[in-house]
């Protein structure tokens, strides 16, 4: 998938990394059920959080939470290359 910040740049310049994550995230308002996106985002990073918390073993809902990321970042990439299509 096609991201513009990589771990390197987020571990490296995480300001940077930040200020470009929510660039990215203002293309959120063109999507049909925004919400319906970020929502299961928010809950999955907050069972993450709570079950690493003063852990020692394997984050738990990592796989849903990526999944979940992944599909907002998609589904923000497609509503960028229909807003240039648009503007041709």
């Amino acid at each position: 998938m096609a991201w513009m910040i990589g771990r390197t740049a987020a571990l490296s310049d995480p300001e940077r990394a930040r200020a470009k994550a929510l660039a990215k995230l203002q293309g959120l308002v063109k999507l049909d059920d925004p919400e319906g996106v970020v929502v299961p985002i928010l809950l999955e990073a907050i069972l993450m959080v709570e079950s690493y918390r003063a852990a020692r073993h394997q984050i738990s809902f990592l796989p849903e939470l990526t999944e979940r990321v992944d599909t907002m970042i998609r589904e923000l990439n497609l509503t960028e290359k229909a807003d240039l299509w648009a503007a041709e």
